[in-house]
C-alpha cells in the first residue's frame, strides 16, 4: 500500500488517461478496476455468433481522433476511415450526406449548400482551436477567446433555433442527426454545440472506427500505461478512498459511486454538488450478425460507417422530445454503424456485422428490437431477411455491465449548461481532500477521448 504515489479508481478511458498522465509526470500509480477486465465503453465482444465482433458500447471514435491528449501520447490505435463519414437517409432513396469536404456537402445539399459552407467553415478553418475549447473545462481566461466566443454564440443556441438556417430536409436531417447525439431534446440550450463540433470534426479528422473493436484503444492505453510502470489491479470494487494508499485519488465513477467512496474526505461544497448531479436518458441497443451488408435504398449509406436513421428533422425531433418526458417513441431516431464493411476481422468471410442504440427514458425496460429493425427496414428494404443472430440491451442492463452507466445513461449525466457550464480549469475535477473527479461527468463530457482523465491530472499537478 505504500508503493504507490497515487491510485485511480476505474478503468474506463479516462480512467486509464489519469493513470498514463500520472505516470508520465513520474508518479508510481496504481489503477484499481472492479470488474474482472478494463476498458469500460471501450470493449469487443462476440455477443451473438462466433466470429462476430461486436463493440459492446462505443463504436465510433471522432473524439479519439480528434482527442488532443491520444496525439499527444501517440497513441497506438489503427483508424479506420470510411469513404463517407455519415450519411442520413430520407425517405424514397434520398439522402443526407456529409462528406470529408465541407465544399463536396454544400454542394450535395442544393440550396441549403451556402448556408451549410458558412456555418462550418470558420470552425473547420480552425478545428485545433476549437477542439481545444470544446475538449477542456471552461476557463475563466480561455485560451482560445475567439473560439470560445463564436461556440458559445452559435453553440449555446438550441439545436431548434439552429436549424432554422436550413431550408431542405437533407439541410435540416443531416444537422439533426449530428445534434441529436447530445441524448437531449432540441429546445434545450447548447444542444447546437454538438452538432456543430461533431460535423467540424467529421471534416477534419473524420469519424473512424478501430481496427479490430473499440478494445484496441483499451488495449494500447494499457499498453502505454505498464511500460510507464502503472499497476493494474482488477476484480477490487473500492469502499472508501480510506482503504487505498496515500496520496492523491482520481476517480473515474458518477458522482454518486464518488461522494460514496469519498464522502470521508470530500468538502461539505462538494458533497451538495454531487448532489445535485441527475443521470441523463438510457438507451437501447442491437447487435446483429448478418449474412450480408445492409441492403440500403441510398448508395452513399453503403460507404458511411456510420448511418444516422431517424428521416426528416420533425421526426428526429419529436423522437428526442418523447424520451425526454418519459415516452418511448413508436419511430426513434437509430445510430447505425456497420464496421464490417470497413474492417474484415469483424465477421466471418461474406458476412456482416451491426450495431445499432436508440435513445429510451432512464431507467426504461421496453424491448425496442421491433422499432430499432423498422427503422432499419424502412430505409433498407430486405434488411430483416439477413439477419442471422441478434444480442440485445436495455437501459438496466448496461446498468449492471457498467455501473457508471445508471438507468442506460451513456452520456455521464444530462446534458444541458449545468454540465456544459462548469468553469474552471481545476473546480470541476477537485472534490478536496486530495481526491479528484476525472469521469465523463466532468468536462469535456462523455466520447471516448481520454480528456476527462487528463485535465483532471493537471489540476492536481498544477
Amino acid at each position: 500500500m505504500t508503493d504507490f504515489d497515487a491510485t485511480v479508481v476505474g478503468a474506463g478511458p479516462n480512467g486509464l488517461a489519469a493513470a498514463i498522465e500520472l505516470a508520465r509526470s513520474g508518479r508510481k500509480t496504481l489503477l484499481v478496476e472492479a470488474d474482472r477486465e478494463i476498458g469500460g465503453g471501450t470493449r469487443t465482444e462476440e455477443l451473438t455468433l462466433p466470429g462476430f465482433r461486436h463493440d459492446v458500447c462505443s463504436a465510433i471514435h471522432p473524439a479519439g481522433v480528434a482527442s488532443p491528449y491520444f496525439n499527444e501520447i501517440d497513441l497506438d490505435v489503427d483508424w479506420i476511415q470510411s469513404p463517407i463519414p455519415l450519411s442520413h437517409p430520407l425517405d424514397g432513396g434520398r439522402v443526407a450526406v456529409l462528406n470529408r469536404s465541407v465544399d463536396e456537402t454544400a454542394s450535395g445539399l442544393g440550396e441549403d449548400g451556402a448556408s451549410y459552407r458558412r456555418l462550418m467553415e470558420p470552425i473547420v478553418e480552425q478545428i485545433d482551436k476549437y477542439v481545444e475549447v470544446a475538449l477542456g473545462p471552461v476557463k475563466v481566461v480561455p485560451d482560445h477567446p475567439g473560439a470560445l466566443t463564436r461556440l458559445g454564440l452559435l453553440g449555446g443556441l438550441p439545436a431548434a433555433a439552429l436549424v432554422k438556417r436550413f431550408d431542405t430536409e437533407e439541410g435540416k436531417g443531416l444537422f439533426s442527426g449530428i445534434a441529436a447525439h447530445a441524448i437531449a431534446p432540441f429546445y434545450g440550450l447548447a444542444t447546437s454545440a454538438v452538432g456543430l463540433m461533431l460535423g467540424a470534426v467529421a471534416h477534419s479528422h473524420g469519424w473512424p472506427l478501430a481496427r479490430g473493436g473499440s478494445r484496441s484503444i483499451t488495449d494500447a492505453l494499457a499498453t502505454r500505461f505498464e511500460e510507464l510502470g502503472g499497476k493494474i489491479e482488477l476484480n477490487r470494487e473500492i469502499d472508501s478512498v480510506d482503504d487505498l494508499p496515500s496520496g492523491p485519488v482520481f476517480l473515474d465513477v458518477m458522482p454518486p459511486a464518488a461522494h460514496r467512496i469519498a464522502r470521508t474526505r470530500i468538502s461539505p461544497s462538494k458533497a451538495r454538488q454531487l448532489s445535485r448531479w441527475r443521470p441523463g436518458p438510457g438507451i437501447f441497443k442491437v447487435d446483429w450478425a448478418l449474412d450480408g451488408p445492409i441492403p440500403w435504398a441510398d448508395p452513399s449509406s453503403r460507404q458511411a460507417a456510420t448511418v444516422h436513421l431517424g428521416g426528416r428533422y420533425a421526426e428526429v425531433a419529436a423522437s428526442e422530445r418523447a424520451v425526454a418526458r418519459g415516452d418511448h417513441p413508436k419511430r426513434p431516431y437509430v445510430l447505425l454503424a456497420q464496421q464490417s464493411l470497413f474492417d474484415d476481422s469483424r465477421a466471418p468471410e461474406g458476412k456482416h456485422t451491426a450495431w445499432a442504440y436508440c435513445h429510451v427514458p432512464n431507467g426504461s425496460g421496453v424491448d425496442m428490437t421491433e422499432a430499432i429493425e423498422n427503422q432499419v427496414e424502412r430505409f433498407a428494404p430486405g434488411f430483416k431477411e439477413i439477419i442471422l443472430e441478434r444480442a440485445t440491451r436495455g437501459a438496466m442492463g448496461f446498468q449492471a455491465y457498467n455501473p457508471n452507466y445508471i438507468g442506460g445513461d451513456i452520456g455521464g449525466g444530462q446534458y444541458g449548461l449545468r454540465k456544459v457550464l462548469q468553469i474552471g480549469a481545476e473546480s470541476p475535477y477537485s472534490m478536496g481532500g486530495d481526491v479528484y473527479l476525472c469521469s465523463s461527468a466532468t468536462p469535456p463530457g462523455a466520447g471516448v477521448h481520454g480528456m476527462c482523465g487528463y485535465h483532471a491530472v493537471r489540476a492536481a499537478l498544477g
